[in-house]
């Protein structure tokens, strides 16, 4: 299979295409990214609001309290057997809640089929159109909420969605974002597979200590920079997602936010690296793949752009150096700014709520005020990529309450108990909920079950035990799973938008699903029986 034949591989050519490229960005777009940054901060502001008097990971319970006191408190004459039936009513599902996923589908949908319609391409590249969408689905959940559960209900879930996890979620990329894109490595290599394969192998290397995103910011101009003259380029983003922004991040809980929650919820921080032998064998084998694909591809590029791509060679070159020394702070941050933890060489003093996340904004703003002149623009950095993530997971984070609370509430009964299961449930569903809180809900539910006898377990920091064949198939699968989808993880869809401003024309949501579920697909199989036979 290669992608030599597909249309959508070409620079655009279309005037009137609104997606922002170096060519088109003005006034209009800025303003674009304005409004998008001033809702998006207006609704984390609300969720703050709302929130402001819990800790960030009281928000299940709070709910739960909230809505059983509602209950009792709507029948005062009822008696303490009822007042007790509220309180175990709390703990279901809430009423008709498939018609409360309704939102969350069609939010999945609009992701997945806009951008394939005529009348709509043009109309969905623009963020505000995005953000539209994002705003009516979210408000329509809420309604429900209020609605069927309660306006305290609707309250709520804005706390749990926003404060509690879009927040978190969106200030850590963003501060990776800006700070990576004040490092500009510059050059033009042959565009060999060897050259693209030794990119991506580095990227790989490097996500779990920076991050996902930031080593997603920090190789993909670089990469599409080197390949600008090919014309085959869309198999070397597709696997640069695959590895550089989901697979190389499996290392340390900094290397991707669901591990970066479990590590939060107790696990050890070094834990992840008894992952390193799939991370090892995931990484060799997409390689391996990647580098045959690219080299029958390369075969066939026109041999006016392979001598075009021969004559136009620059050395690498890398400035903004200053920006890894805050890349570093971001890290140091999320490692060691949990409110739940006393800060490191203190017993008692705590983190304030959102602390880590003012530290990491004011390293981004440090970086635009220190980074040498010149070094963004030649990175042709914007914001479209990173308000494009913040408006599609502002609505997605809301609308997938609903579905969460199910799967938490049922998650016990879903009668999960071999590492395969929870491996391909964790996966599947990371896939379209976002791998982060799907981590969580697999998590609490692995965390419940009673010991096994003879089964090792792992230890939790803030006490209580987790079996570490479960924890393995969860991790493994919300982290390598998280690359099936656009919407898996945070960096793909940046990767994805940056791809296009530089004039890749990217596989839809289901044309790059095709990619993952021939390549990935396959090989999450074969893992899943060897952590079955292993563990």
């Amino acid at each position: 299979m290669t992608d030599a034949a597909q249309p959508n591989d070409t620079p655009r050519s279309d005037p009137t295409d609104p997606t922002p490229t170096p060519t088109s960005q003005g006034g209009r777009v800025r303003a674009i990214n304005t409004v998008g940054c001033v809702i998006v901060a207006i609704l984390a502001i609300i969720g703050l609001f709302a929130g402001g008097h819990h800790g960030e990971h009281d928000h299940d319970d709070a709910a739960d309290e909230t809505a059983a006191l509602v209950d009792v408190e709507q029948a005062p004459e009822a008696s303490e057997e009822d007042a007790l039936a509220s309180t175990v009513e709390a703990k279901a599902p809430p009423p008709a809640w498939q018609l409360g996923t309704v939102p969350f589908v069609l939010m999945l949908l609009s992701i997945a089929i806009l951008p394939l319609l005529g009348p709509t391409h043009h109309w969905w590249h623009v963020n505000r159109h995005k953000l539209l969408i994002a705003l009516i689905l979210s408000m329509l959940t809420l309604a429900y909420y209020a609605w069927f559960v309660g306006p305290a209900s609707a309250i709520l879930a804005i706390e749990h969605a926003i404060p509690g996890e879009y927040v978190p979620f969106i200030m850590l990329l963003f501060s990776l974002y800006v700070i990576s894109g004040g490092i500009n490595v510059s050059g033009d290599l042959k565009a060999t597979p060897l050259t693209n394969t030794t990119f991506i192998l580095i990227g790989t290397a490097i996500a779990s200590f920076i991050g996902t995103t930031g080593a997603s910011m920090l190789l993909i101009r670089p990469l599409l920079q080197t390949n600008a003259e090919r014309k085959h380029r869309v198999h070397t983003v597709v696997f640069f997602i695959f590895l550089v922004s989901n697979v190389g991040g499996t290392l340390l809980p900094i290397g991707d936010p669901p591990l970066f929650l479990g590590y939060l919820k107790g696990v050890p921080f070094l834990w992840t690296f008894t992952l390193f032998f799939e991370w090892l064998a995931m990484s060799i084998v997409l390689l391996v793949i990647y580098f045959i694909w690219d080299t029958i591809v390369y075969r066939k590029e026109d041999v006016k752009d392979l001598a075009r791509d021969e004559a136009i060679r620059k050395p690498l070159r890398v400035t903004g150096l200053v920006n890894f020394v805050l890349l570093a702070g971001v890290v140091f941050c999320v490692a060691l700014l949990d409110p739940s933890k006393p800060i490191p060489g203190t017993t008692d003093v705590h983190p304030f709520l959102f602390m880590r996340e003012l530290i990491m904004l004011g390293l981004a703003g440090l970086s635009l005020l220190i980074t040498p002149g010149g070094v963004r623009e030649a990175n042709r950095f914007d914001y479209f990529a990173i308000i494009e993530v913040a408006v599609i997971f502002v609505g997605i984070f809301i609308t997938m309450q609903v579905p969460l609370e199910v799967l938490k509430l049922n998650g016990a009964e879903l009668g999960l108990s071999e590492t395969w299961q929870y491996f391909w449930a964790t996966g599947i569903l990371s896939s379209f909920l976002d791998n982060a809180p799907t981590y969580l809900v697999f998590f609490e539910t692995a965390s419940s079950l009673p010991p096994e006898a003879g089964v090792e377990m792992v230890a939790l920091t803030g006490g209580g035990e987790i079996s570490a064949k479960l924890l393995i198939a969860i991790s493994l699968g919300a982290v390598f799973m998280g690359a099936n989808t656009y919407i898996g993880n945070g960096p793909n869809f940046m990767v994805k938008a940056i791809a296009e401003q530089e004039g890749v024309r990217m596989p839809s949501f289901f044309g790059y699903m095709f990619y993952s579920g021939l390549i990935l697909i396959p090989l999450f199989v074969i893992v899943g029986i060897v952590i079955q036979s292993i563990y």
